[in-house]
Order: structure tokens, then C-alpha cells, then sequence
């Protein structure tokens, strides 16, 4: 059964982009999490980010949808605006700070990577992606914006 999860990439003025550090592993990704039932994609990124971060954003626009083959998950990526300013520390994150997308953390998820890539990559189109372990990419379908 396919899982549905969303998550948002947040730029600041200086174009470094918000990575949550997670408590259940060493790990840093974009913040987001799984799609809960009854929830579109669009609500769960304005949920999860608010869960992960304590800030309330909006969604920008909607950037690229990926599926995970090895999980059968299919992820929604979103570029977000904060509009509520209060960073809180909480039992998801124990640290959230912003990156240059040149010097993420060796401890990133390389999902996470290639979403921020494909973010800076400033592409016109709509992109669905395969992404496989650890990093493979198979771009199934590009069109216009």
C-alpha cells in the first residue's frame, strides 16, 4: 500500500535552506512527515512543519512529487513562505537551522540532497521522479509549469 508524504523547502533571504536534526537519529532532513489519513499532502506539510519547527508557513508552490520504490512511498515536495516567525525545539527536532545548499551536513539524507538540488536548480517544470537507494535518479515525466 503506498504511504503519502510531504515535505517543504524553506529558503531564507541569504537562499540557505531550514533542515530540521531529528531526536530518533542522527540525521537532518527538509521538514515534512507522512500524509495522515483524511489529510491531503498540502495540509500535512503545514502540519508537520508546524509539529517539527513551531512555524506556521504557507505553501508557495507545489515543486515535484517522487516515488521510493523500495518503500512504495510517494513523496510531495513544496516550497513554503514562513508566516509566523517562532522556532521551537520539540520531541521530533533537537536542532533546526538553515544551510547554504553548498554545505549541507555529511549527515543529510541524500533524498533530502537531491530535492534540495533539484530546488536550486531553478527548473520551469513539473518533475516526477524515481528515487531509488541510495541515490539513483530515473525521471519519468517533465513538463511545463
Amino acid at each position: 500500500m503506498v504511504s503519502l508524504w510531504a515535505f517543504a523547502i524553506i529558503v531564507n533571504e541569504d537562499t540557505h535552506v531550514l533542515l530540521c536534526h531529528r531526536n530518533d537519529y542522527d540525521l537532518w532532513n527538509l521538514p515534512g512527515g507522512k500524509v495522515e489519513i483524511w489529510e491531503s499532502p498540502w495540509e500535512a506539510v503545514i502540519r508537520e512543519v508546524k509539529e517539527e519547527t513551531g512555524l506556521d508557513v504557507e505553501i508557495s508552490q507545489f515543486l515535484w512529487l517522487y516515488y521510493k520504490p523500495e518503500k512504495d512511498d510517494l513523496v510531495f515536495q513544496f516550497v513554503c513562505k514562513i508566516v509566523w516567525w517562532e522556532i521551537r525545539l520539540n520531541e521530533e527536532a533537537n536542532q533546526i537551522l538553515y544551510f547554504n545548499k553548498d554545505e549541507l551536513p555529511d549527515n543529510t539524507s541524500g533524498k533530502q540532497i537531491e530535492r534540495i538540488h533539484d530546488y536550486f536548480a531553478g527548473s520551469k517544470e513539473y518533475i516526477m521522479k524515481k528515487q531509488f537507494w541510495p541515490w539513483s535518479i530515473d525521471i519519468i515525466q517533465q513538463g511545463m509549469l
